[in-house]
């Protein structure tokens, strides 16, 4: 450790369900081998850490440093790393860690590794002043890039991205819940040459007004029918009362993407609503590919985030604006 460094940080930790997070000042990490210590730059907040703090995912780390949307510098590289120097600006995704051995991380599943942990869930995040990550799973970010900006690319962007792709070649795209993921997706598809139809809460003109800003060409409430039979619908609200609604709205051989890591239990439904070869898939965190795919196309688009800021010590604030659909885009967190 460099002796330019501090011996303390600040940090938010999460301790138990159901409480806020708690600031603390603890230790500056020290990279292991394979590792990089990281400088936070700024942090992005999650709807996943919202299921974390209200006990939704299972066997998380406590107490732990939540965030995994961490843009930040390479202040100093553990033993073996390479191709990563000091000072180097690097973003740090979800999937934090994975065995690199098994039969899909051999195969390029690494995103089903059943050894896999996960940034600010079962490693420590980015809700702090430094971090430590696998070089492994540390993305160059692009040094021009404003950093708050920069943040949500590496979850909403990464799984909205492979949420996009599971559409295939789906012209005619039906974004349920129009928040952090959506609001970046939509942009591509629109980049893409498809259509985007955004489906909002009941009431909620703002997100529908934001989604035709965006290039949504309809946009409306979750339980309308669109003007068009969908050819994929793509679910980022935790709602699983979405599916059955979905599954209407899309068309004979379309396909219901659902992106998000927890999802509130599907209600039953009719079976005349999936016949026709419709579709209903998951999507499980996201590979190496996945951040060198879209981390190369987002400049070129180019996806223009819509973020809130906030220091680090209102992470509260920003998880309460998140759970009460108060924010257009994302909220990220700047040390």
């Amino acid at each position: 450790m460099s002796a330019s460094l501090p011996e303390r940080m600040h940090a938010m930790l999460f301790e138990r369900v159901g409480q806020p997070l708690r600031a603390a000042e603890l230790p500056v990490p020290r990279p292991g081998p394979g590792q990089v210590l990281l400088e936070v730059e700024a942090c992005g907040v999650c709807r996943t850490d919202l299921h974390l703090i209200d006990g939704e995912l299972p066997d998380p780390l406590l107490p732990v440093i939540p965030g995994h949307e961490i843009v930040g510098r390479a202040v100093a590289c553990g033993e073996g790393v390479k191709g990563i120097a000091v000072g180097a600006r690097l973003g740090v995704p979800w999937l934090g860690w994975t065995c690199g051995h098994c039969r899909y991380c051999s195969s390029g599943r690494e995103n089903l590794c059943d050894q896999a942990r996960f940034t600010g869930y079962q490693i420590h995040g980015g809700y702090a002043e430094y971090t430590v990550a696998d070089a492994r799973y540390c993305f160059p970010v692009d040094e021009a890039a404003d950093a708050a900006a920069a943040a949500p690319l590496l979850c909403a962007g990464l799984i909205g991205y492979r949420t996009l792709s599971m559409a295939g070649d789906a012209q005619r795209i039906g974004i349920y819940g129009f928040g952090a993921a959506a609001h970046i997706v939509a942009q591509v598809a629109t980049w893409q040459g498809r259509e985007v139809f955004a489906f909002t809460r009941p009431g909620d003109r703002d997100s529908q007004d934001f989604a035709r800003r965006l290039g949504a060409r309809w946009a409306g409430a979750a339980d309308e029918t669109p003007p068009a039979a969908l050819d994929a619908a793509l679910l980022f609200a935790p709602a699983g009362e979405h599916v059955p609604a979905a599954l209407r709205a899309v068309s004979k051989g379309g396909i219901v993407v659902c992106g998000g890591i927890h999802m509130s239990d599907i209600p039953s439904f009719p079976y005349a609503i999936l016949w026709g070869e419709r579709q209903i898939r998951s999507v499980a965190n996201l590979t190496r590919h996945d951040g060198e795919a879209f981390l190369a196309l987002a400049p070129r688009v180019p996806v223009r985030t819509e973020v809130t800021r906030f220091p680090l010590a209102e992470a509260n604030a920003a998880l309460e604006r998140l759970r009460r659909g108060q924010l257009q885009g994302a909220a990220v967190l700047v040390p």
